[in-house]
């Protein structure tokens, strides 16, 4: 089977698993209070040029999103605002809901909020009655597989600031969003933008792990006991600073997104080559090709993706999703099925 159904299945990096295995007989304190977790904490600061921000390293991305988001809404009114294709909406069993707040989800075009969309919100929640906006969430990379611009991300930041809201990004597919064609962001531009983001290493060569960076001073305090309460403050914390220090060292992190980007590229101009069209215009490394329902079962026999919730009388929409350890053979095996 040609495996193409998500970015996470594999272990880790080589490099990474190195680092682990290196480190396995080692004694340090635990609960992330240890030199690998500092070294790798020093280090993102320093590639995204934010010396003052708390970094902390999570297990995995529902747990850090609700985790993040615990430290927005912490009055029991307060909602925050995410597009519907959202992982805190659909991906999420309900995390945030399970905490007593709700989200305003959006219907979008392509998976991306905008200032617009987020002032329609506010329009309608205009009095108690309501549940009062609070936070907005976004990803970049999106579900959708698209990416916010610089531009689209500071008009989000000055709505944000007209309106006294704040900004959480999560990343989970940050290395894929920084190094796909059209992308204009660097690094440092997260911590100017956002109030706080996280670096996803679950799905970027980690075994598992993301690493949460709180900017905004008001949201810094006691976030360790928030961590602790929900399950994440990890005993052997070691093993995710170990991690982070392999992936953000010598441009790892950007590598593998890079190496996933190019392999979805090579199967969209294959795919498109082939005559078949695509629901959603692939930009990183998830693409959405909607073929004709005789050839998706035949495909489903030998490959491994999911099915997109796009289906006409003839065709059927699917994700493909290529990711640090996808070959150039396996993307060529795929277009000779095709």
């Amino acid at each position: 089977m040609i495996f193409l159904k998500n970015d996470y299945s594999l272990g880790a990096h080589p490099k990474v698993m190195d680092a682990l295995v290196e480190t396995n007989m080692e004694l340090t304190d635990g609960y992330g209070e240890d030199p690998y977790c500092a070294k790798a904490g020093e280090l993102i600061r320093d590639l995204f040029g934010c010396p003052d921000a708390d970094v902390h390293f999570l297990t995995g991305g529902t747990q850090t999103n609700q985790t993040a988001l615990a430290a927005f809404l912490l009055r029991p009114h307060w909602s925050v605002i995410s597009a519907d294709t959202g992982h805190i909406c659909v991906h999420e069993t309900g995390a945030i809901e399970a905490t007593g707040h709700k989200i305003n989800h959006v219907a979008t075009p392509d998976g991306k909020l905008t200032p617009r969309m987020i002032e329609d919100v506010l329009i309608f929640h205009e009095d108690e009655h309501y549940v009062l906006p609070k936070a907005i969430y976004i990803s970049n990379s999106t579900e959708t597989g698209l990416i916010y611009t610089k531009d689209e991300l500071i008009a989000l930041r000055e709505c944000c600031d007209k309106n006294g809201l704040l900004l959480y990004l999560d990343g989970a597919r940050m290395a894929m969003a920084l190094t796909c064609g059209g992308s204009d962001l660097t690094y440092e531009d997260f911590p100017e933008l956002c109030d706080a983001f996280y670096i996803g290493g679950t799905k970027c060569g980690a075994l598992f792990g993301e690493a949460l960076v709180i900017v905004n001073d008001e949201l810094k305090p006691d976030m360790r006991f928030l961590i602790k309460q929900r399950g994440g403050l990890l005993a052997k914390g070691r093993l995710l600073g170990v991690q982070f220090q392999a992936l953000m060292g010598d441009g790892l992190y950007l590598e593998l997104g890079a190496h996933a980007n190019r392999m979805a590229e090579i199967l969209a101009k294959g795919i498109a080559e082939k005559g078949y069209e695509f629901v959603i215009p692939p930009q990183t490394n998830l693409i959405f090709p909607l073929l004709p329902k005789t050839l998706e079962e035949e495909l489903r026999k030998k490959v491994m993706y999911e099915t997109w919730p796009v289906v006409t009388e003839t065709h059927q929409a699917i994700r493909l999703v290529t990711s640090w350890g996808t070959t150039e053979e396996e993307v060529r095996a795929l277009l000779e099925l095709i």
